[in-house]
């Protein structure tokens, strides 16, 4: 037999790489029992689409916990380009959280979870589109090394590749690749490079999963052929569980909170369709492993292992699980032995972590510190118990990566509590800890993982992990566990968070947009932060040469670890309009330092640490503005009111409280965040305080929100009607509808140029039926589709203006986009441009 270190290099390498949470796994008898039966099955369905929250969580619930089959979800993106319901994070940091609910998800259904290289860039509406952003042939490959790696029997696209135009461009894409991908997976001479670790394979069977959604509506879903449809009733109740099929997909949609996805379970029946595209023709259409050899005997000397699985689950005891440990280490051996190189070790993980459940062990590491660096020594506190009569020795323990290995021949007597410490040593070169994708510099299409292995994992890959060798009845069987930390919470209990990797010192300048106006010097404050203990260094900030920036560096001490303190370099821009990127540098003994921490905490998800370079733009450029007063009302989440702030503006964010008469007399224009009318349905009880304030001769300006049963009536003040339209080309050419119009001339003259380096969209839920009160003041249109006017709409209320604007401003002051800036600077200031004649009521 292999040795220790070797059987976990076995293990490692192909197990399916994301944890079960930072709470340890404790399952009870039937979920024991369940997953007995899922080891003695033998099957895989893998599931395609583009984003989070596109997959079928009643599908996938169902073939993990009623069919016991492996069944994964391969989401192309990891959800970059949506928008964010509960927080600010944009682009790739609303990557992270949303990959974190993706992980979240596949825990409560029973699923896994790969991704692609794919970049989610935002809305598209078509594959071509698509395609042209994407990288094509290395999402291709991707999804070919998915399909290699999962080896599924079966696959199931969630979206029709032959309906190019008809849905989001990403959904048509995952299709077309998925489609093309069923062929190329099984031919050696398709990315031949994957084939050192994964040979070819071609599953049996390719589906599409069609909906209601995809027909439109019910009526005429009901009303298609589905003579070529297999049907599969997904109803089930778990009476193990106490929970319907479609509940237990209700949770694990719920789990995509940034996108406002909580969902109702219901009960009763409920038939999911496929329909077959490619592959061997179903006899039994109710069953997508028709023909398929879903036991132990597609596994060379396999039969002797399912017939002693049949033995264990039939004679299985729901009040003494371990009574089955015994004849559950003779099939971990068995398994151990058996010359194969795939289900081999997907069920040595499944076995090791039933025969830990049967026999109630507790293996747990935990970490002094939440935080630590490398080449530190951390104390780790053991805790081991055995709450079984079985008798189990903990023989060893190695520390990793290190490979420290300490010899114990402890045994683990029945209910027996064993505490304990070890100093676990980090290694100099370990690396920070941080997703695995953000690391190197990507595309606006593409993220760039340049380790073909790692493509597809989808969570952090943490290195710092401790593995136990036990012995039972004489047989050696290793049981890894990430070290976490963990603490006590006077509100919330027992909390659990990973331990993670930091830098020495990490740096960030305080603003992510910086503007030099009128020229004159400015001060930016640079914070750094320890990460360990007594921290000597100096501190830069680089700018180009035509900035000057005094003084060059400044020296600093942090005595402990978490010690904070900020810089201020003064900065004088050129004379000249200017934008650059600055970057704040820390050097430690010669060694350069310039990363920014952030830290993405959220109660749903595992604690996040993203790295990113620290850096910000600095921009001397012509933007006029007014001394306006402003209070922001915030919606589902954006930076717009910071960017405000940092334009020069009083900003006073407002609660649904402070919206009150007397309060509104203290500002002269009223924002509302994006989406403020969906997330904050009690604001239609203010509504018409917020048109009040308008009359008297203010301004309102309200971003976009999407078309829900939310939105009040008087939203605004004559009939606007709010759409899915929208431009999804941020390069699109701008007409300007009403070229005098005041909006567009003062303070700051607008021009094609202001629509220039726009990122991601242009706008997106334009109202398209609005009152002749309206004026439309720009237009433009995506390829082969007709003007969108809805981007920007003005009327005259009493004595004052209403502005509803698709634009995503949302996303483009938070990047540095001029023109965005400029333009609303132009909308705040509008009221005091033009001599308004009071309009009827």
């Amino acid at each position: 037999m292999l040795n220790n270190k070797q059987l976990f290099i076995f293990i490692s390498f192909f197990i399916f790489q994301f944890s079960s949470a930072q709470k340890p796994q404790k399952w009870n008898a039937v979920e024991i029992y369940n997953q007995i039966q899922k080891l003695n099955f033998l099957g895989s369905v893998l599931y395609i689409a583009a984003h989070p929250d596109d997959e079928n969580t009643r599908l996938i619930s169902y073939l993990s916990n009623e069919k016991k089959a492996r069944t994964a979800y391969l989401s192309l993106t990891r959800g970059d380009g949506g928008q964010n319901l509960i927080g600010s994070e944009l682009r790739e940091l609303l990557g992270v959280i949303r990959t974190q609910e993706l992980i979240e998800a596949r825990k409560t259904d029973g699923g896994e979870q790969f991704f692609s290289r794919a970049n989610d860039f935002g809305f598209s509406k078509n594959p071509d589109e698509t395609f042209g952003i994407w990288d094509r042939e290395k999402v291709l490959a991707d999804v070919v090394w998915t399909i290699r790696k999962f080896r599924p029997d079966v696959i199931i696209n969630r979206f029709d590749h032959r309906s190019p135009g008809t849905t989001h461009g990403h959904h048509t894409a995952s299709a077309i690749l998925s489609v093309e991908s069923f062929d190329l997976s099984n031919n050696p001479k398709n990315f031949p490079d994957q084939l050192k670790y994964y040979g070819p394979w071609q599953a049996k069977r390719l589906f599409f999963n069609p909906s209601v959604w995809f027909y439109g509506n019910q009526e005429k879903f009901d009303a298609a052929d589905k003579s070529n449809f297999m049907a599969i009733e997904t109803g089930v109740y778990y009476a193990g569980l106490g929970k319907s099929n479609q509940e237990i997909a209700a949770l694990s949609r719920s789990s995509h909170r940034s996108q406002g996805f909580g969902s109702t379970g219901s009960r009763g029946k409920e038939p999911e369709y496929l329909e077959l595209i490619k592959g061997k023709k179903v006899n039994d259409k109710t069953n997508l492993f028709d023909g398929i050899d879903t036991s132990w005997n597609r596994v060379k000397n396999g039969k002797e292992i399912g017939e002693l699985l049949d033995k264990i689950e039939a004679g299985f005891n729901f009040s003494e699980p371990a009574a089955s440990v015994p004849d559950l280490v003779k099939v971990y051996t068995l398994i151990y032995n058996l010359d194969d190189n795939h289900w081999k070790p997907i069920k040595l993980t499944e076995i090791t972590n039933i025969i830990t459940a049967c026999s109630g062990l507790y293996l747990e590491a935990v970490s002094n510190v939440q935080q630590t660096t490398p080449g530190s020594t951390v104390k780790v506190k053991i805790e081991a118990i055995n709450r079984s009569t079985t008798p189990i020795e903990l023989s060893s323990i190695t520390t990793l990566p290190f490979q420290k290995n300490t010899i114990l021949n402890k045994i683990l007597y029945n209910n027996d509590l064993e505490n304990f410490y070890i100093d676990l040593e980090v290694p100099e070169n370990i690396e920070y800890t941080q997703p695995y994708w953000l690391k190197e510099k990507g595309t606006t299409g593409m993220y760039q993982v340049s380790e073909q292995k790692n493509i597809g994992i989808p969570d952090i890959i943490r290195e710092v992990k401790l593995l136990f060798t036990l012995k039972i009845n004489e047989i050696r069987i290793p049981v890894e566990r990430t070290v976490v930390y963990k603490y006590n919470d006077k509100v919330k209990g027992e909390m659990y968070n990973y331990l993670d990797i930091i830098p020495e010192v990490s740096t960030r300048i305080a603003d992510q947009v910086s503007f030099f106006n009128d020229g004159k010097t400015k001060k930016i404050a640079v914070h750094i932060k320890a990460g360990k203990d007594n921290i000597d260094g100096n501190v830069q900030l680089e700018a180009a040469p035509d900035w000057n920036v005094e003084p060059q560096s400044f020296s600093f001490n942090l005595e402990k670890k978490g010690f904070e303190k900020t810089f201020h370099f003064d900065v004088t821009p050129p004379e000249i309009p200017s934008e650059i990127i600055a970057q704040s540098v820390v050097i430690l003994d010669s060694k350069k330092m310039d990363q920014e921490q952030i830290i993405i905490d959220y109660d749903h998800i595992s604690k996040q640490q993203v790295l990113l370079t620290a850096e910000s733009k600095f921009k001397k450029l012509d933007l006029k503005i007014n001394n306006e007063r402003i209070g922001y009302i915030m919606g589902a989440g954006d930076d717009v009111a910071k960017c405000l702030s940092q334009m020069g503006y009083s900003v006073t964010l407002l609660s649904i409280d402070d919206i009150n008469s007397r309060n509104l007399n203290n500002f002269d224009v009223i924002i509302t965040g994006i989406r403020t009318y969906n997330v904050l349905p009690s604001i239609k009880n203010r509504q018409h305080l917020l048109l009040e304030f308008v009359k008297k001769g203010k301004t309102l300006i309200v971003q976009y929100n999407t078309p829900d049963k939310n939105i009040p009536g008087n939203i605004a003040p004559y009939p606007l009607s709010i759409s899915n339209d929208r431009v999804t080309d941020e390069n699109a050419a701008i007409q300007f509808l009403v070229p005098d119009h005041p909006v567009l001339n003062y303070p700051n003259k607008i021009t094609a140029k202001d629509f220039q380096g726009w990122t991601q969209e242009q706008g997106l839920y334009y109202p398209n039926e609005f009152d002749a009160a309206f004026t439309p003041i720009l237009s433009s249109h995506d390829q082969g589709e007709t003007d969108k006017k809805g981007a920007l709409l003005i009327a005259n209320y009493g004595k004052g203006h209403y502005i509803y604007t698709g634009l995503s401003l949302f996303r483009e002051l938070p990047m540095g986009v001029s023109g965005a800036y400029r333009l609303l600077a132009n909308m705040i200031s509008l009221k005091t441009n033009e001599d308004i004649t009071e309009t009827p009521e």
